[in-house]
């Protein structure tokens, strides 16, 4: 089920002007390409209640049942990954093979979630001291709301849904503004599966919409993956009206080079962790803390890299090239951050520049020089910049990476494991990993603390955020 009233095409549909606030715009060309009327506060209505009552149909459904559903999503994901690899690369200007990759993991999402969502739900006994049978029952709590966002288009949205989706929860999704072609892919995928109608909804709707479901006795919770400020807003009305939250929100993560046997190979990897999804990633590595022996070098190295790189098609994915911001605006809004860095006394080595026209291409950047004194030290920097700073020792490195308002993720090499998982024990953040740029699977709760929100998706932790773990006690 879905709730989008209006659609128009090109630059044609004034008569929907004040309405028409989900747009699809290319961001390699600027071309608007779809946009789509808000819902009516009706519609809005109709999607909650719609959800309502098919929660106390789903959530009779073995969950067995419910977890077959879940593996025909996931091959659905996996049967249509061109499709929807296009239309995310068009929408948001996602290189067409990290879009692929987008929508291959959302298959895995579905599949593991299919596979170990049984057994992840299942009661689970425990002793009772006085006697008797004691179980925590693992059960649905109502409607959620979902609020996404545009980075990941379809990822985010399968790691909120898949477990929920095989608990018997139901979900009104509201995806981001310029996604909303995204958005009706994953309506259609999820109904061709046989998702029951009103166990997912796509909704189009306002902020002020978005306030009011959250304030409905109807719905139980909330998750949303976005900015700071989204979140402070939602969580604001959610804490009012006594709702469950999980947020997502920014980052910042620590990058952190302790020693390496080559220094070009370690620069590489980094440069290329950092131009992920051109840099809009929540759990990108956006702070490169390096050792004072290798960090000229590295610096260097990276430098090289940035300047090697041209502006391409994202649709054609050519090796040399990258792809634009999710916007134009997007871009700007970057470019200010790296303007006001440089004018407080940074050193930008490499790239920063917009290029001219309507597209949302912004050169690749290396920065050094920053210190505490200027915005760019506490801020999140969503685009491909790569800030590198310089330490001495393990404890001014780990010292560094704690001294951010985030603590979403962050990463540890060294050629000695033992001295790299000293230093990640001691990292103020919800995934700490040695030797890898990332955890990245199914299986892998993924979350932060922190001004990075808090709550886990993914893996084990996924099932157990909007979930009642009820009591039950027989005395025997």
């Amino acid at each position: 089920m879905t709730f989008t009233p209006s659609r128009s095409t090109g630059h044609n549909g004034k008569q929907h002007a004040d309405r028409l606030a989900y747009r699809s715009v290319n961001p390699a060309t600027g071309q608007l390409v779809a946009e789509y009327a808000t819902a009516t506060d009706a519609e809005v209505e109709a999607a909650v209640a719609a959800a309502d009552t098919a929660f106390h149909q789903w959530r009779a459904v073995p969950v067995e049942e419910r977890a077959a559903v879940a593996a025909r999503v996931g091959d659905l994901f996996a049967a249509r990954v061109e499709e929807l690899a296009a239309i995310a690369t068009e929408e948001m200007g996602k290189p067409i093979s990290e879009a692929r990759g987008e929508v291959e993991f959302c298959a895995e999402i579905f599949a593991y979630f299919a596979a170990q969502g049984p057994t992840l739900a299942a009661d689970q006994p425990i002793t009772a001291s006085a006697g008797g049978q004691a179980v925590i029952q693992k059960r649905p709590v109502g409607v959620l709301l979902g609020i996404m966002p545009w980075n990941y288009p379809f990822y985010q949205v399968a790691r909120f849904v898949a477990p929920n989706l095989v608990l018997g929860n139901t979900m009104v999704l509201k995806h981001a503004e310029s996604c909303p072609r995204s958005a009706l892919a994953l309506q259609q995928l999820l109904d061709d599966a046989g998702v029951p109608a009103g166990a997912y909804t796509t909704l189009f709707a306002s902020h002020d919409q978005i306030a009011q479901v959250i304030a409905d006795p109807r719905v139980q919770g909330v998750s949303l993956t976005g900015s700071e400020r989204a979140g402070a807003a939602v969580a604001e009305i959610a804490g009012r009206n006594l709702k469950k939250v999980v947020l997502e929100l920014g980052g910042s993560d620590p990058y952190i080079v302790l020693d390496t046997d080559d220094v070009t190979a370690s620069a590489q990897a980094a440069f290329t962790t950092r131009m992920g999804n051109t840099g809009q990633a929540c759990n990108s590595n956006k702070r490169m803390i390096v050792s004072s022996e290798i960090y000229d070098e590295f610096v260097t190295e990276l430098t090289r890299q940035a300047n090697t790189l041209i502006p391409g098609d994202p649709a054609a994915d050519t090796p040399g090239t990258y792809a634009p911001l999710s916007s134009r605006a997007a871009a700007e809004g970057l470019v200010a951050q790296i303007r006001a860095a440089v004018e407080a006394g940074a050193t930008l080595h490499a790239g920063g520049k917009l290029l001219e026209g309507p597209g949302a291409y912004l050169a690749p950047a290396v920065l050094t020089g920053i210190t505490p004194d200027m915005a760019a030290y506490h801020q999140e920097l969503f685009g491909p910049v790569a800030v590198v700073y310089k330490v001495e020792n393990d404890e001014d490195a780990l010292a560094l990476a704690n001294d951010t308002p985030y603590g979403l993720g962050g990463a540890v090499f060294s050629t000695d494991p033992a001295r790299a998982r000293r230093v990640a024990e001691g990292l103020e953040a919800g995934m700490a990993v040695v030797n890898a740029a990332e955890a990245e699977g199914a299986e892998m709760p993924f979350g932060g603390v922190k001004r990075s929100g808090y709550g886990r998706e993914l893996g084990p932790l996924g099932m157990d955020e909007f979930v009642n773990k009820r009591l039950l006690y027989i005395n025997d």
